[in-house]
């Protein structure tokens, strides 16, 4: 007989509360992301659409030239791809590192190296793959979380509302985060 544990609800909470369980199993993405997804796949199918409702709320709250900065030092552009994995990238990080880069994005340099790898494109997809498994449909439809969320106006691509912040030039970008340019720019 398989074990399902269900939850009572589906917060932000319980949101890093599966990050958080996802850091301790690997620092690969494919493994966490897949750690989540059967974290996820337990809880009733509402419970996996409140996930990516709440996953796309903090990617639109990471949406800030502050924290953009950070992916253009350490990678030396930003295509509109490479923000959105990198915004997933940090919230993958936990609750902790992804509030403190948001208050001071300079604050990431002291959690980084060059041999990081900044994308997780992966936790865009754990919901939809999560829902898959317990209403064991194949074929995406209007019931799932992606265009639940979609519908509900939350965007974080093409239609997502404008990056807040002050917008910067590239010879900015050292004074918004100078520790991480150091680190990025030292030879």
């Amino acid at each position: 007989m398989q074990k399902f544990i269900i939850f009572a609800c589906m917060n932000k909470q319980e949101f890093w509360k599966i990050i958080d369980a996802s850091l301790k199993v690997s620092t690969q993405h494919k493994i966490r992301s897949q750690a989540i997804t059967d974290l996820l796949s337990q809880y009733l199918p509402e419970q996996i659409i409140k996930f990516e409702v709440i996953l796309r709320e903090l990617i639109t709250e990471a949406d800030e030239y502050g924290v953009m900065a950070i992916l253009k030092i350490m990678e030396g552009w930003v295509t509109d791809d490479s923000w959105i994995y990198f915004r997933c990238w940090l919230i993958g990080q936990g609750e902790q590192t992804f509030y403190e880069t948001l208050k001071e994005p300079d604050s990431i340099a002291n959690k980084v190296d060059k041999n990081t790898n900044f994308e997780f494109e992966e936790l865009l997809y754990v919901a939809t793959d999560a829902y898959k498994v317990k209403t064991n449909k194949t074929v995406e439809d209007d019931t799932f979380p992606r265009y639940i969320a979609s519908e509900m106006g939350l965007e974080y691509d093409v239609l997502a509302p404008p990056t807040k912040g002050e917008e910067w030039e590239s010879e900015d970008v050292p004074k918004i985060c100078p520790n991480l340019w150091a680190k990025f720019n030292a030879d």
